[in-house]
């Protein structure tokens, strides 16, 4: 997992956990294995996703696109313009 929680946008809207709110999460990447590519040992050609982890509640969001953009808390959010 990331060092620190990170605060996210998708397309420079804020992200929430949809549990809890909480606007900081942990990132790490998530393997999506599948029961063939398991049977032949070959786990490690599936594809992956970015997985949100909320600091608070610990509920993991998967995103398969890269319309993620992770921002430190210290700096907040980007301005929308």
């Amino acid at each position: 997992m990331a060092r620190k929680p990170v605060l996210v946008t998708i397309t420079r809207i804020p992200f929430v956990c949809q549990v809890c709110r909480a606007e900081q999460f942990y990132e790490r990447e998530v393997k999506l294995n599948t029961t063939g590519m398991e049977l032949f040992d070959m786990a490690w050609a599936n594809q992956s996703a970015t997985g949100l982890v909320c600091a608070r509640c610990g509920y993991v969001h998967l995103f398969l696109n890269d319309a993620l953009e992770l921002w430190k808390p210290e700096h907040g959010y980007p301005q929308r313009g």
